[in-house]
């Protein structure tokens, strides 16, 4: 049975959720401008208390409501302004650099950023709110000494709260990473023996019957692990690499159905370059021939296709596996095979591909089954759903 995948953030969740963490949801804009507007109220009270150390002369200053909310009411327009400039700024950079671009950042560029923004922010922000507070620039040219002290520490006091805060949260990012790094180790192991049990078990389905297609399919066998083996124990692969390793895998299993099964392979060259996992093919093709054609005596048709789309302006790898064959609910009801006194079966290789999806991606990814109608015959669409990425050339 495949685990459930894991709930969608709430939106409040999702907005204080770091954007800059390459698998994190935004959340909604309302929610994000509100979040700013949550952070500068909390500023302006630094702000305020700020002010009345250096300003207030006397204790009934301190004592005195009303005055306490005129300055908490002056500072928070200021704050607002500064907020909200701070958080354009930081939208331009993400634009401008990318997610992925910002989590990798060195110490000392991830220092600039989040230091270097506030700052700029403030520098920008606080003469614009005090302009607007007052409605008159020659407010800015009668500040003394103290004003542009109180103006220095303001900022210097936001870029130290702002990149503190968001080293902390890189931190925590980065200790989810690895612990992510290393139940996606564990996954990829569990797929590896398995294909290789479930590949055995159709060899040994054809010894009796016909030692030499076992003979035959046993070379293909090893044909198809010298390509694949070397790059099984790497983290990434890429699109073409993959493309190739489902080639090699469905001409294997033709090698025992015969003519009975054929494909076909729609893929841009220009694609090839795509980042992917390794195995995230294999079971889903593995599947369509499995559970779709060979329980039809005529077999039928695997058709592989690719597309980079553009989702809610985000680029995505889609990888499609379509059959012919006999459909999601008469896969369900088949009972498994017993070979080698074990069930030959794949239900737990997608239930693995949704896992390392979830821990790799998050919600960035999907895998999607559905009944698909080909010319009148039942069939099965398996499409797989990747953000896009140009693989990293591999060291040697």
């Amino acid at each position: 049975m495949n685990r459930p995948s894991s709930p969608t953030p709430s939106p409040l969740r999702a907005a204080f959720s770091p954007w800059y963490s390459p698998n994190s949801p935004d959340a909604p804009r309302t929610v994000q401008l509100l979040r700013t507007a949550v952070f500068s109220a909390l500023i302006a009270i630094g702000f305020t208390l700020l002010s009345f150390i250096t300003g207030a002369r006397e204790l009934s200053q301190w004592l005195d409501p009303h005055e306490w909310l005129v300055t908490y009411g002056r500072n928070l327009a200021v704050a607002l302004v500064i907020g909200y400039i701070t958080h354009g700024l930081y939208r331009l950079g993400v634009k401008i650099l990318g997610r992925q671009r910002i989590a990798v950042m060195k110490a000392w560029e991830r220092t600039l950023f989040f230091a270097g923004l506030p700052l700029l922010g403030v520098v920008i922000g606080w003469p614009i709110g005090v302009t607007l507070l007052f409605g008159d620039l020659r407010v800015l040219r009668s500040l003394g000494g103290a004003d542009i002290l109180t103006l220095i520490v303001i900022a210097l006091m936001v870029t130290a709260i702002l990149s503190t805060f968001f080293s902390l949260r890189i931190k925590r990012i980065r200790a989810e990473m690895r612990a992510n790094e290393a139940q996606l180790r564990l996954l990829q192991g569990q797929m590896e023996p398995h294909f290789l049990f479930n590949t055995l078990a159709n060899v040994i389905s054809l010894i009796d019957a016909d030692a030499a297609r076992a003979k035959h399919m046993l070379e293909a066998l090893t044909d198809y692990l010298r390509a694949s083996l070397g790059g099984l124990r790497h983290d990434d692969s890429t699109l073409a690499v993959e493309l190739d390793l489902a080639r090699r895998y469905l001409e294997l299993m033709r090698t025992r159905m015969g003519e009975r099964l054929r494909f076909e392979i729609v893929a841009d060259d220009a694609l090839g370059r795509a980042a992917l996992m390794p195995l995230v093919l294999q079971p889903l093709i593995e599947n369509a021939v499995k559970h779709g054609l060979e329980p039809q005596v005529d077999g039928g048709t695997v058709r592989v296709a690719v597309a980079r789309l553009s989702v809610d302006g985000v680029d995505v790898l889609q990888v499609c596996v379509e059959d012919d064959g006999a459909g999601l609910a008469a896969a369900a009801h088949r009972p498994r095979r017993r070979v080698a006194g074990g069930a030959d079966g794949n239900g737990i290789a997608l239930a693995n591909l949704r896992e390392r999806l979830e821990s790799r991606f998050g919600p960035r990814a999907r895998l999607t089954l559905t009944d698909l109608d080909v010319d009148g015959r039942t069939g099965t669409r398996a499409c797989l759903v990747v953000p896009w990425n140009v693989a990293t050339p591999a060291a040697d």
